[in-house]
C-alpha cells in the first residue's frame, strides 16, 4: 500500500470580523467544531478617522505528526526522500460570492493552540480559544492573528485561479522537519515543532491598514500589532470574500483534511517475465528484477544472518530441473560490476524481501531453464527457477487490446481488512489451443506499467484517484503470477460500494489507457 491518510486532529477559524452590528468585531469568538474553515479578507466596510475598515479571517490546523512518526518507525512509511507527504482540503461550496485569482499561504505555527468548541461563523457570539488574540485561556498569541514561521523553505504558497480549487500541496519538507523534532529526544537543534498550519491570504491580498497607532507589522515581522487590526500598508484595497475549506468535524467521509504520504511501493519481479539482452534495447531496457520473498509461518522475516546486507545470486542454466554446471558468466549491468563476472549482488527490499538486478545474454543454443541460487558466506538460502524468453522487436507499433479479470474478488471487505486484488491479462484475440493451454508456464499477461483507481459508485467520486503522477502511488506490482495490488480499507468509508478502474500505460502512444473492465464490492464496519 502506497496512500496513508492522517486526518487533522485540531481546526479552527480564527478572526477580527465586525459582529453584525459593525462596531464590535469577533476577536474572541471560536469555531473549533464548526464544519467547515473560512479564509477571507474584507475592506472598506467601515469608514473611520484611520481610514477604511480591515477584516480577515484565517485557518489554523494540526495534524497529527506523532502518528506519522510511529508509522515510519513500524516500518510502514519508507525514509525520508522515498515518500511524499501531501496537504489536502476541499473545497466547501457555500452561498456567498467566491473570490478568484487569489494565493493562500500555507506556514508552521509558532505556538501551541486550543482549538475550542465554538459553532457560529456568522455572529461570532461564541467565544473562546483560540481566537484572534489569544492561543490558549492562559496566553495571548505573540502577534494578533497567529504567530508563525517564515521561513521560505517552510512556507507553501496555493494559487487559486477560479476559486473553488481543492489544496494538494506537497509539504514534504515541513512534514519531515516535524517528525525529526518528534524523534529528536529533548536535542531539537533549531528544527520546527509541530504546532500545526496557519492559511491565510497573502500580505498583498489581505486589506491595506495604516495606522499612526502603533508601528507594527503583519505576524512573523517585528513591530507590534494595532490591537485587533493588523498594520498592512502593501494590502489590497479591494475585499477577498470568502472561501471555505471542509473542516475535520464534517460529516463527509473524504472531504476531511488529511496529510496524504505517497510513495511508489510497487515490485516488479521479471521471475515470469524475464527477457534475453537484446544488442537494440538499451542497457536499462535489457535488465531484470528478482525478488526472494523469505516466509516462515506465514509472514515475511529477514534471513538470520543477512538481516538487512546484502546477499549474492549465481545463474545457472539446467535441463534437469536442478543448477548444474558451471556458473553463467554474467555481462555488466545492475547487481554486476564487471563483465563475466560469476555473481550478482542483490540488496535488501524490506522486511523478508531482497531483490537482484541482472542481464542474462542468450546462448546460441536455448536452454530451457535458468536456475537462481541466493547465498552467502558459503550458505545457500534460495534456489530458484525461471524461463526467460527472446526480446520481441517490431517494425510496427504493436496492439494493445487487452481483457482483464480480477481473480480472488470478494463481495465486501472489513474496514479493517488490507485486501491484495490479483488480476488475470490477456489479449483480447488470444485463442489458446490444447497445447498451449497444458504447457504454458504462465497463462497471464504482465502489464509492467499498471495504475489503479478506486470509485464511490453511488457517485463515481474518486475515493482513491490514479497516482500516475511524480509519486507513482498508485503503481500495481507484479510477479509470477501476475498483476497486483494492496489496498487498505480504512481509506474507504464503510456502508458503501466500490467499483476498481485500471490503466495501462501504451508505450506505443505514450498515454495511459483507462481499461473498460470495472471490479466492484463492498466495504461495511
Amino acid at each position: 500500500m502506497a496512500i496513508i491518510r492522517f486526518t487533522a486532529s485540531a481546526d479552527t477559524t480564527i478572526t477580527n470580523a465586525f459582529e453584525s452590528n459593525l462596531r464590535l468585531r469577533g476577536t474572541g469568538s471560536n469555531m473549533g467544531y464548526a464544519d467547515s474553515l473560512e479564509i477571507f479578507s474584507i475592506y472598506g466596510q467601515e469608514s473611520g478617522s484611520n481610514g477604511q475598515s480591515q477584516e480577515l479571517s484565517r485557518a489554523l490546523i494540526e495534524f497529527p505528526v506523532s502518528h506519522i512518526s510511529a508509522s515510519r518507525a513500524a516500518g510502514n512509511l519508507p525514509a525520508s526522500g522515498s515518500v511524499s507527504f501531501y496537504l489536502r482540503m476541499f473545497n466547501a461550496r457555500h452561498p456567498f460570492t467566491l473570490p478568484q485569482g487569489f494565493t493562500l499561504v500555507i506556514e508552521p505555527v509558532t505556538a501551541s493552540w486550543t482549538e475550542g468548541t465554538g459553532l457560529d461563523m456568522s455572529s461570532y457570539k461564541d467565544l473562546g480559544q483560540a481566537n484572534w488574540g489569544m492561543r490558549t485561556s492562559a496566553n495571548a498569541w505573540a502577534r494578533q492573528g497567529g504567530a508563525y514561521y517564515t521561513s521560505s523553505t517552510l512556507i507553501t504558497n496555493v494559487s487559486f485561479p477560479l476559486g473553488y480549487e481543492d489544496i494538494d500541496a506537497d509539504i514534504s519538507h515541513l512534514v519531515e522537519e516535524w517528525i525529526k523534532f518528534s524523534n529528536a529526544n529533548g536535542t531539537h537543534n533549531g528544527i520546527v515543532k509541530n504546532y500545526g498550519l496557519g492559511i491565510h491570504l497573502t500580505s498583498s491580498q489581505e486589506a491595506y491598514f495604516s495606522s499612526s497607532v502603533g508601528a507594527g507589522k503583519l505576524p512573523g515581522n517585528s513591530g507590534a500589532d494595532s490591537g485587533s487590526v493588523l498594520q498592512n500598508p502593501g494590502g489590497a484595497n479591494q475585499s477577498y470574500y470568502t472561501k471555505k475549506f471542509f473542516s475535520r468535524s464534517t460529516e463527509f467521509f473524504f472531504k476531511r483534511p488529511v496529510i496524504e504520504a505517497r510513495w511508489n511501493s510497487s515490485t516488479k519481479d521479471d521471475r515470469e517475465n524475464f527477457l534475453y539482452s537484446s544488442s537494440v534495447a538499451p542497457a536499462a531496457d535489457n535488465l531484470n528484477r528478482l525478488f526472494l520473498y523469505n516466509y516462515v509461518r506465514g509472514r515475511m522475516v529477514n534471513i538470520p544472518n543477512v538481516g538487512t546486507n546484502k546477499l549474492l545470486v549465481s545463474f545457472y542454466s539446467s535441463s534437469a530441473g536442478s543448477p548444474t554446471g558451471a556458473k553463467l558468466k554474467l555481462p555488466k549491468g545492475g547487481g554486476v560490476v564487471t563483465a563475466n563476472h560469476l555473481n550478482a549482488t542483490a540488496s535488501y527490499s524490506s522486511t523478508g524481501i531482497y531483490t537482484v538486478q541482472v542481464a542474462l545474454t542468450a546462448a546460441s543454443t536455448p536452454v530451457p531453464a535458468i536456475h537462481d541460487v541466493w547465498h552467502s558466506g558459503g550458505v545457500e538460502f534460495f534456489t530458484g527457477s525461471f524461463y526467460p524468453e527472446l526480446m520481441p522487436t517490431y517494425d510496427f507499433a504493436p496492439t494493445f487490446n487487452r481483457i482483464t479479470s480480477c481473480t480472488n474478488l470478494k463481495k465486501k471487505y472489513s474496514s479493517v481488512d488490507t485486501a491484495r486484488f490479483r488480476f488475470f491479462v490477456r489479449d483480447r484475440n488470444w485463442s489458446p489451443t490444447l497445447y498451449t493451454v497444458s504447457t504454458a508456464n504462465n497463462p497471464t499477461d504482465i502489464i509492467e506499467s499498471a495504475s489503479y483507481a478506486i470509485y464511490r459508485t453511488t457517485d463515481n467520486y474518486a475515493a482513491v484517484g490514479y497516482g500516475t503522477g511524480s509519486s507513482l502511488s498508485t503503481m500495481m506490482s507484479y510477479d509470477k503470477d501476475g498483476n497486483y495490488f494492496d489496498l487498505d480499507m480504512s481509506l474507504l468509508e464503510p456502508d458503501y460500494m466500490y467499483e476498481i478502474k485500471l490503466s495501462y500505460y501504451n508505450d506505443s502512444i505514450g498515454d495511459w489507457q483507462e481499461q473498460p473492465q470495472t471490479f466492484k464490492f463492498r466495504v461495511e464496519e
